[in-house]
């Protein structure tokens, strides 16, 4: 893939386009999905916003590069948006040479501060696996991912002489406004909350919101202003005032979406509770492709792209409903698509229109 480093019209890079933590299976035309994972390319800067599943390998695959990299950004701290987080630290600390400027920020939620409530229909008792870290934030992650790969780290700082991998990556809690009202549990995503600067460079300032994703919190969505153009990552999230706010005249909105229906389907073979506990979570935390426009539509967005597709493996025309609540162009991007932005226009697509 090429890249023109002169050129600072922002585009982004669909490095995996499904959601969930599952393994898809090829869709009607034969195309596969990797787990979510987002590049945001402005001149010679990289910001990759969540690491599912391949991300590390897509990351490469797209022509990018870790000395491009100017942050990391996760969304919330589900397996689906993280489990590649560990490839990204691990096989990028082995690519990189000496770095100037700084290590990558790595920027996420902090710990939740407290357990969530129990669903309600447990018919037992329900405790967490890890009682003395149950709900750790970004930093805790990273450092969790590096104890977890202690041998491998080890043996390549004292046998091949390597630096800290902390001198790569500095990882970092979002710090919540004080006066948002932020509640993990009464008020994980405060109305009314107006977009904060999580991080700023000469190329791009970045801007955050809490979305509606429980039981996480906190969960962010993220905005990335530039000179010619922005660019709104929904994160998961249910249909958010906080998000129309972030995302209101950005020029590209990239969306999640569910087919509530596959859902519906998905979980007939499981336990009963566990069945529909999962379909709560679905109903309350999600975004079916109807309401995805009517955010689109209400932020008053130039184009909407649908992404953290679930299920992954569908055909393109299960998101047809988009188009019926968005009257812009509506997109559903292929993984490894690159989408230009430009400013209030039609994008160049080198993606599926519907």
């Amino acid at each position: 893939m090429t890249n023109d480093s002169a050129d600072l019209t922002p585009r982004v890079i669909t490095l995996g386009t499904a959601g969930g933590p599952r393994w898809w299976g090829a869709d009607p035309a034969g195309r596969r999905r990797n787990g979510i994972a987002t590049a945001v390319v402005v001149g010679p800067a990289v910001y990759l916003v969540d690491c599912g599943r391949g991300a590390s390998t897509q990351f490469a695959e797209a022509g990018l590069s870790m000395d491009r990299l100017r942050g990391v950004f996760l969304t919330h701290l589900h397996s689906d948006h993280t489990v590649d987080l560990s490839g990204m630290l691990l096989f990028g600390w082995m690519m990189s040479g000496p770095r100037t400027g700084g290590p990558i920020p790595v920027i996420g939620p902090g710990d939740r501060g407290m357990l969530p409530a129990v669903n309600p229909r447990a018919t037992g008792e329900v405790a967490p696996l890890t009682p003395l870290a149950p709900t750790s934030g970004t930093v805790q992650l990273v450092e969790h991912l590096l104890t977890a790969y202690s041998a491998d780290v080890t043996d390549r700082m004292l046998d091949s002489l390597r630096p800290s991998p902390y001198t790569l990556f500095a990882p970092r809690d979002v710090a919540l406004p004080e006066d948002s009202g932020y509640h993990p549990n009464l008020n994980p995503s405060p109305a009314g909350l107006e977009p904060f600067t999580v991080f700023e460079d000469e190329f791009v300032r970045v801007t955050a919101t809490l979305v509606v994703h429980p039981p996480v919190a906190p969960a962010f969505a993220f905005r990335f202003d530039t000179e010619h153009g922005s660019v709104t990552i929904s994160g998961d999230t249910a249909p958010s005032e906080n998000l129309v706010r972030l995302a209101t005249g950005t020029d590209l909105l990239l969306h999640e979406a569910i087919d509530m229906g596959w859902a519906e389907t998905a979980y007939r073979d499981v336990d009963a509770a566990t069945r529909e506990a999962t379909l709560d979570h679905h109903r309350k935390s999600h975004t079916t492709p109807r309401q995805a426009g009517q955010i689109a539509a209400a932020a008053d967005v130039g184009t909407l792209a649908l992404h953290h597709l679930v299920p992954g493996h569908a055909d393109a025309s299960v998101w047809h409903e988009a188009t019926e609540t968005f009257s812009g162009p509506v997109l559903v991007p292929e993984d490894l698509q690159s989408i230009t932005v430009a400013r209030r226009l039609r994008p160049a697509l080198a993606a599926t229109s519907l």
